[in-house]
């Protein structure tokens, strides 16, 4: 497969690169369309269930979901570093942090449902506890919990973040302003 990342992607090490599934796979728009299609399918099966988005087994298994037909790592943690994110020994642990502080944030009201989701989907971005799809995975994981809250889905700037490298440029800096402690432009993109 040759590899044109998009601005901002994780690069994919050898080992993970063996866990792809089908082995007709040679472009990325060839990979970024089955991902977009089991990643429909994972939605689905989301959108199918009335549980608690905040639990360590939702976040694992919505990963799996939405990546299961592509990657045989879909749902696991990661077994190596990357560009970004925290420490492969400590992404359980954070993740577990995260869904605690969330659960927090939600029974004391300490955000508007918004700004919790958006929150939420920054922590786990930062944490980047997969080989792969972090950030899709991420959105949509805010998606389902500003439902859960009331509120509607956000709109990501109303197209796929792969499709066009300004918007994903846009996204990845609402992130790094995010990093130094402003969520604003982040709600903002959310909603964009």
């Amino acid at each position: 497969m040759s590899e044109d990342l998009p601005t901002g992607a994780t690069p994919i090490d050898l080992g993970e690169a063996e866990g792809l599934i089908p082995d007709h796979v040679v472009t990325r728009g060839e990979l970024d369309e089955l991902e977009e299609a089991n990643i429909q399918e994972g939605l689905e099966w989301a959108l199918a269930r009335s549980r608690d988005v905040l639990s360590e087994k939702f976040v694992y298994e919505l990963h799996r979901r939405m990546f299961d037909s592509v990657w045989a790592w879909a749902g696991k943690v990661r077994l190596t570093d990357k560009n970004i994110g925290i420490d492969k020994h400590m992404v359980r642990t954070e993740v577990r942090k995260l869904i605690d502080d969330a659960i927090y944030w939600r029974e004391n009201q300490v955000y508007e449902s918004d700004e919790l989701a958006v929150r939420f989907h920054h922590r786990l971005v930062s944490i980047h506890p997969f080989p792969n799809g972090n950030g899709r995975h991420a959105r949509l994981m805010a998606d389902l919990l500003v439902r859960q809250l009331g509120g509607e889905r956000f709109s990501w700037g109303g197209v796929s973040l792969s499709s066009t490298s300004e918007l994903r440029t846009a996204y990845i800096r609402a992130l790094q302003i995010a990093d130094q402690g402003d969520i604003g432009p982040l709600l903002d993109f959310a909603r964009s």
